[in-house]
């Protein structure tokens, strides 16, 4: 059964990945382990018959029937203990404990039992292993060594039983002739089985690395991607495509029929129609969500081209949410509006300025408390409307104004509590409940940029919160965990974001709404990494079992005062 997507190490697609190499060649260790066995059979062998000798009645030699039972012995603790890494590369312990025990034990069985038994055949048995297993000079020598052998074993014979003994020699002679033969010949198709398993391994190797590149491709693609057969299911999925289809899909488990949800019907029939019509398709297609209303997907499908009729091409299948493509057209329109109001609020520096020196000027001559006043609201909106601009300008700026500002140190629940009711009496927003508790830490923070963080934060919260009582709050804390940093939290109960919407939250010149310039939440990432704190966004209830909503959250920087305690 196939894991579900995305689990804890598994690749995105229901294909196994290739092993990674191991730098050995398994080829020569499965040929290793089947010599190993092929010993301890022929061991069994030799005492088997030397029972089936004493069945039939010949003479017994318990010096043959100890070398067969050492020589199983041997066969079965190599078999069991021995490892090795082919090849073997020279006659020392390992040749010894398994080639050596060989040619001695049929060398002991041939003079033991001399015209009884022919054990000739035997000694095959080593020259194949030390030429499949070994270098080419223990392939040889160990031949070497089976000839001289059998040249020894003729000679014995003839000084045992002098006449005419050159049959013995020429066989000896002719035997280990055809083992040089057989031993080069092995020895040759080893090396050419251990250089093309070199080659299959590396090419396993690119394989590898060209699959774990697939996967990451596809998973962090921001388009959703389905892969699909001609039998329509589907073999690979990244989590953009769980994101726009919904529907529990990243449960799962690989492959699975893409009929499987009525809301996909649409899609099976797309993929369907590419494969009949061998040709890239594209439409638009609304795909029910599991939660809210259709969501529209633009969907294209293309075919991977295949060389042989065997192989059957893939349906590849990109998946693109409308409104997010929509959104990122809109916001590449605002980047350039952005652009140009940087230019006009350059501009606008030099009226500004004389708007301000001007009402300066002018509320020097006033006397009319009235007329006074008026003009102190000129000066402050001006200077306000100046901060602005500086703001506008700052974010043609922001990739080079990284360098963390001092600021001033600021007592944070006064500020919190000042600010937030500033905001609530100039909106007139009801609902705003302010919940401090974080006594006595203080923050370094510029006031003035305080203030736009927690203005945005406020505005943005309340675009999207109802009308009832505490749908919007504002707390600070203290985290329990790790420096025990002071937080800002501005929470509402507003519906929860797309996940398209919170990929963006802080990109500049992104909004989910036309009205909004999608400036507000950039900078306040901006103030906030000016002043060495965080900003994040996460989906979660004040208090348990409570309603859930969408809480904005500042981590302060400590000030010098808590990092000196």
């Amino acid at each position: 059964m196939s894991a579900p997507l995305w689990s804890r190490g598994e690749p995105v697609t229901d294909w196994d990945v290739l092993d990674q190499g191991t730098g050995e060649s398994s080829a020569l260790i499965r040929l290793w382990r089947g010599f190993m066995a092929a010993r301890c059979f022929i061991a069994l062998v030799l005492m088997l018959l030397q029972g089936v000798a004493f069945v039939i009645g010949q003479t017994m030699q318990p010096v043959a029937i100890t070398i067969s039972a050492l020589y199983l012995a041997a066969t079965w603790l190599g078999m069991r203990y021995t490892r090795v890494q082919p090849p073997i590369r020279g006659f020392a312990a390992l040749w010894l404990l398994t080639i050596g025990i060989d040619l001695a034990a049929f060398t002991a069985l041939q003079v033991l039992q001399g015209g009884n038994v022919n054990y000739t055949p035997l000694f095959a048995l080593p020259v194949l292993m030390s030429a499949v297993l070994g270098t080419m000079i223990v392939s040889l020598g160990t031949t070497a060594t089976v000839t001289l052998l059998l040249l020894a074993d003729a000679g014995w014979h003839w000084l045992q039983q002098p006449g005419d003994s050159s049959p013995r020699f020429v066989q000896a002679a002719l035997t280990g002739t055809g083992l040089f033969v057989v031993a080069l010949l092995a020895h040759e198709m080893a090396r050419r089985l251990a250089r093309e398993e070199a080659v299959a391994q590396r090419s396993r190797s690119s394989a590898q690395m060209q699959a774990q590149v697939n996967d990451l491709v596809i998973e962090t693609l921001s388009e959703g991607v389905l892969v699909i057969d001609a039998e329509g299911l589907v073999h690979a999925a990244n989590p953009a495509a769980d994101a726009i289809l919904g529907q529990g899909l990243a449960k799962l488990t690989l492959p699975f029929p893409l009929h499987a949800q009525p809301a996909w019907h649409a899609l099976a029939a797309l993929a369907r129609q590419t494969f009949a019509r061998r040709a890239p398709q594209t439409e638009e297609i609304p795909v029910a969500q599991v939660r809210g209303a259709a969501r529209e997907v633009r969907v294209r499908t293309r075919l991977t081209p295949t060389s042989e009729k065997r192989i059957d091409s893939l349906c590849v299948m990109f998946l693109q949410d409308l409104r997010e493509l929509e959104a990122r057209i809109r916001t590449e329109k605002l980047a350039a509006m952005g652009r140009m109001s940087a230019a006009v609020a350059h501009e606008i520096r030099n009226p500004l300025a004389a708007i301000t020196q001007a009402s300066a000027l002018l509320n020097e001559d006033l006397t009319d408390p009235a007329h006074r006043k008026l003009t102190s609201m000129v000066q402050h909106n001006a200077q306000r409307l100046a901060r602005i601009v500086d703001d506008v300008l700052d974010v043609s700026r922001a990739r080079q104004q990284r360098v963390l500002s001092l600021g001033e140190q600021v007592v944070l629940d006064p500020a919190v509590q000042v600010l937030a009711e500033e905001w609530v009496r100039q909106t007139q927003r009801k609902g705003v409940l302010v919940s401090l508790d974080a006594p006595s830490s203080e923050v370094r923070f510029d006031a003035e940029h305080l203030r736009r963080l927690i203005v945005n934060l406020l505005d943005n919260a309340s675009r999207y919160a109802g009308k009832r009582e505490d749908s919007i709050q504002v707390l600070t804390a203290l985290q329990r965990s790790g420096t025990n940093r002071p937080s800002l939290m501005v929470w509402s109960d507003g519906a929860p974001l797309e996940p398209a919407v919170q990929r963006h939250l802080f990109e500049p010149f992104f909004s989910s709404e036309s009205r909004s310039s999608g400036l507000g939440l950039f900078l306040c990432r901006e103030l906030c990494r000016r002043h060495g704190a965080t900003i994040g966004y996460e989906r979660r209830a004040l208090v348990p079992g409570g309603p859930e909503g969408n809480e904005f959250f500042v981590s302060f920087a400590p000030s010098e005062n808590r990092l000196t305690q």
